[in-house]
């Protein structure tokens, strides 16, 4: 088949296939197609050479750039993942990650969508750092989510304080709750910094001083919770008790507000006279941070 008896959409597919084939090690374009067929076969198919370069040639630089660009834009959203598990390890995850989730949109901020998922399923790639890279994951895609998501209008807190226990309410859609297995924010925080630091001062490391993981203080496994929320366009976060975490996870999943709070102070050790005090302060801090909004329409009719 040549490009004359392709329709427009079967080009595409066959160019976007050939595109989004992995490299190399070498980083040159692989001369066969996952098929079996010769790439420069299906090059020739629907790309006509010139005067310097073969079809083949020709192909294999959009094949590079299309690589060069995604492998470097999930670098930019995972750089404290990178610095754990090593830049070497770091590509390796990223092509194999990728090879199973291309990217789908015409964005490429939704790249590292499933990656801490992903990573749970494959924890060989990031060796013995693989829960902590795990949790490392979450927290920089919750920075993704929380530095471009919507905002909404908050309710003020006399508002709030007219609901009652069968009430719904919303979160600010960029409010992102996160549970952890390690204490990994301050850590997190800390390669970021020191990854603009470089970039700052240093411009491009050499590639030989970059591949090993970077020396990390001892970390013991502690539950941790997390929310990571935006305030003029800069991303915050902000550790939360167990029983904070908890009710704002169920307003989230839709619940009505007493079963919401129910779920989160049930398990409390917090004396019992002592919970509306709680709660009460927890709607004070929610309200100055803005994160209780009014119910989406196709939540209250759920």
């Amino acid at each position: 088949m040549n490009s004359e008896s392709m329709s427009l959409a079967q080009l595409q597919r066959e160019m976007s296939r050939a595109v989004m084939m992995p490299l190399t090690a070498d980083e040159n374009m692989r001369r066969e197609s996952p098929d079996g067929r010769p790439m420069e076969q299906i090059a020739a198919s629907f790309i006509a050479p010139n005067s310097r370069l073969s079809p083949f040639e020709r192909l294999e630089i959009y094949n590079r750039q299309y690589w060069f660009r995604v492998l470097g834009a999930l670098a930019e959203d995972f750089p404290a993942l990178r610095s754990v598990i090593g830049a070497r390890a770091f590509e390796a995850m990223s092509v194999a990650y990728l090879n199973e989730h291309p990217s789908r949109s015409f964005s490429l901020r939704n790249l590292g969508s499933h990656l801490a998922e992903w990573l749970a399923k494959n924890p060989h790639f990031a060796g013995r750092r693989g829960r902590l890279a795990q949790d490392v994951a979450r927290m920089e895609w919750a920075f993704v989510e929380a530095f471009d998501s919507a905002e909404r209008d908050p309710l003020t807190l006399k508002q709030i304080s007219t609901l009652d226990g069968d009430s719904h309410l919303s979160l600010q859609p960029h409010l992102r709750l996160i549970a952890l297995d390690f204490p990994v924010d301050d850590l997190v925080l800390s390669l970021h910094k020191h990854e603009k630091r470089q970039t700052s001062e240093a411009g491009v490391q050499h590639e030989e001083e970059e591949q090993a993981p970077s020396k990390l203080p001892a970390l013991r496994r502690k539950p941790t919770w997390l929310a990571a929320h935006r305030v003029d366009l800069s991303v915050y976060y902000l550790r939360l008790k167990r029983e904070e975490f908890e009710t704002l996870f169920a307003i989230r999943q839709g619940m009505r507000l007493a079963q919401a709070i129910e779920i989160g102070i049930t398990s409390s050790r917090v004396p019992s006279a002592k919970r509306p005090q709680l709660v009460r302060q927890w709607f004070t801090n929610w309200s100055e941070l803005g994160w209780i909004c009014a119910p989406d329409l196709d939540q209250l009719h759920s």
